[in-house]
């Protein structure tokens, strides 16, 4: 999946689950500057930090999609 549609998604699921960036950044283990930065397209996720992206939204939306 690429960067830019990974963010997509995870902003759509915290906009979908009402919960602030905050929470998001705290649910996946990073600070809120990094999450507000991946939204606003000032940094992008590492692979690292990608794949944990991948694994939380799987995880959270049950999806059975091959990322």
């Amino acid at each position: 999946m690429l960067n830019m549609d990974l963010i997509k998604e995870l902003d759509s699921y915290r906009l979908d689950n009402k919960i602030t960036q905050q929470a998001l950044a705290e649910q996946l283990g990073v600070s809120f500057v990094t999450v507000n930065r991946w939204f606003n397209n000032k940094t992008k996720p590492s692979k690292i930090q990608q794949f944990q992206i991948e694994k939380f939204l799987k995880g959270k939306t049950g999806s059975k999609k091959k990322i």
